[in-house]
């Protein structure tokens, strides 16, 4: 494993679309172990292929206190969203940025894993949920800045 180079904001490569990931194999695997060290390194909950400069729909994200759960999933769908929630979010890409931005308090989303199966996780814990919003929306070239007001 080795650690990735994160994109600091203003980087434009941070406004990228991820494209599909076409085949889970030993290289995406690879980038997958990539982003966990990263991530984990960076004492993130949640990052994207786009933010390490990788323009492939994959995100990974672990919010437990322990950090021992960590959650794969690749070339995410959002198939349902419900409920509100303000609650305050930061971005690797942005380094002592934090800010309160509107999501959805549940999510359901379906993807892949690392083993190319088709997984469906319905997350209804508050920062889980933020964190699958906020990673999803890297993956479409959206910041968590884009939620605020000009003000």
């Amino acid at each position: 494993m080795s650690l990735l180079h994160v994109l600091q904001y203003p980087d434009p490569r941070l406004r990228n679309k991820a494209k599909p990931v076409e085949q889970v194999d030993e290289a995406i695997r690879k980038i997958v172990a990539d982003m966990f060290e990263t991530m984990y390194e960076a004492n993130g909950v949640g990052l994207a292929a786009t933010q390490v400069d990788i323009a492939k729909r994959i995100l990974v994200m672990d919010t437990s206190e322990e950090r021992n759960h960590p959650i794969c999933l690749i070339n995410p769908d959002i198939i349902a969203r419900e409920g509100k929630q303000k609650s305050t979010e930061g971005c690797i890409s942005f380094p002592g940025v934090w800010e309160k931005v509107d999501r959805a308090s549940k999510v359901t989303v379906r993807a892949l894993n690392e083993q190319a199966e088709v997984v469906t996780h319905e997350f209804d814990d508050l920062l889980l949920a933020a964190c699958t919003q906020h990673e999803n929306d890297h993956l479409d070239g959206k910041l968590f800045i884009d939620h605020l007001s000009p003000l």
